[in-house]
């Protein structure tokens, strides 16, 4: 199955009310298929076609907060536009679950996929979770409904632009019944009723606006032990699961590890089966947001040589994961920054950064393609 059609049949299984829905390249093909299953009858669900993006997240907002399940999806600039209802959202507690196919931002115009959408949202308060293929992709958004209503927090399913939205892979689907039982009835903790009316999002001074987000700050912190329990009921129901719900090692315990996100792992793994490699290990981020810096810090503890990939720049420091996986180490770290804009990565400009990897390098390296720039 494509890999956009694919999360829409995992967000028809779950059942949401309300879909927001509004195009953007490569999030499309997730939307236009949602809007096909309800005309057909095969989801029962009020489709909003909005007039942006900024719109989709109001309606969700809007929609969650009376007490029903909502979808939306979205990325690049489409993200950006939503980035001032994506802080009340999660302000809000409201646990809405949207899809983002991680695409890079204007300017120059350009639709590929990098991750500049995700990791330029990761300070608005949502719950991340950063797939690695298709399969991933259909079990994430069944889970972050789950993840999201424990939490009172929403949730973004990131995935590849193209790489994985538009791609065709193997799916082991589930039968809708299975899957409700697993997320179970929403029994939202409080909603906007005419009958016993209150205010949501309601104004705050500065004698108690830090308190929300110190509340805030502490549902992250519990979203941690949410994922890894999600994880956990997962397989036992499906029989799939995804390291310890955090984090996902490939190769390990390895003295040269590499620390990245996303599809990329997949092409990492590809690289060291092909050529026996027993000295590179990987170590892959699932949740971004929560960051899981103590469980980075306990799977990196044996490693002598570290790096991180990525396919974003934080201009003015560099690679932003590299900064946060830096800060939760003694060790020096190695910086890669490539596929910007969609550059293609390929298996040879992989194994140049494992040489250098080994060598012990510790700088910062754009890679080019099959070209890495010292």
């Amino acid at each position: 199955m494509e890999g956009s059609h694919a999360v829409a049949e995992a967000a028809r299984l779950v059942g949401p009310k309300v879909i927001a829905a509004y195009p953007i390249t490569p999030q499309t093909h997730i939307v236009e298929k949602l809007a096909e299953m309800v005309a057909n009858g095969e989801l029962d669900a009020e489709y909003l076609n909005v007039e942006s993006e900024h719109s989709a997240m109001a309606a969700c907002i809007g929609a969650q907060a009376t007490g029903v399940r909502t979808y939306t999806a979205t990325c690049s600039q489409g993200l950006a536009l939503m980035w001032e209802l994506l802080h009340i959202a999660s302000g809000m507690r409201l646990p809405i679950v949207m899809g983002v196919t991680n695409r890079t931002l204007s300017a120059p115009l350009n639709i590929w996929g990098d991750w500049s959408d995700g990791i330029g949202s990761r300070d608005t308060g949502w719950i991340q979770l950063w797939v690695e293929n298709v399969q991933e992709a259909f079990d994430a958004t069944i889970q972050a409904y789950k993840i999201a209503e424990r939490v009172q927090l929403p949730v973004m399913v990131c995935m590849d632009g193209f790489y994985l939205s538009h791609v065709y892979e193997p799916l082991d689907t589930a039968n809708e019944s299975d899957v409700s039982k697993f997320v179970g009835e929403y029994k939202p903790q409080f909603i906007l009723d005419t009958k016993n009316p209150i205010s949501l999002g309601e104004y705050a001074t500065p004698e108690h606006f830090q308190e929300f987000k110190v509340e805030q700050q502490r549902a992250m912190d519990d979203a941690k032990k949410a994922i890894v329990d999600v994880n956990n009921e997962f397989s036992k129901s499906f029989g799939r699961k995804y390291g310890d719900g955090l984090i996902e090692t490939f190769n390990m315990p390895a003295r040269n590890v590499i620390v990245t996100m996303g599809s990329i792992v997949g092409t990492m793994k590809h690289v060291i089966k092909q050529n026996g490699i027993r000295d590179i290990g990987i170590v892959r981020l699932r949740s971004y947001r929560p960051f899981p810096g103590n469980e980075l810090r306990k799977v990196l503890a044996n490693a002598e040589n570290i790096a991180v990939f990525e396919k974003d720049i934080s201009l003015g420091i560099g690679g932003a994961l590299w900064s946060e996986v830096k800060a939760f180490g003694e060790k020096p770290v190695a910086s890669f920054v490539g596929g910007l804009g969609g550059r293609d990565i390929g298996p040879k400009w992989i194994e140049k950064m494992f040489e250098l990897v080994r060598s012990g390098d510790k700088g910062f390296h754009w890679i080019e393609g099959d070209k890495v720039r010292l």
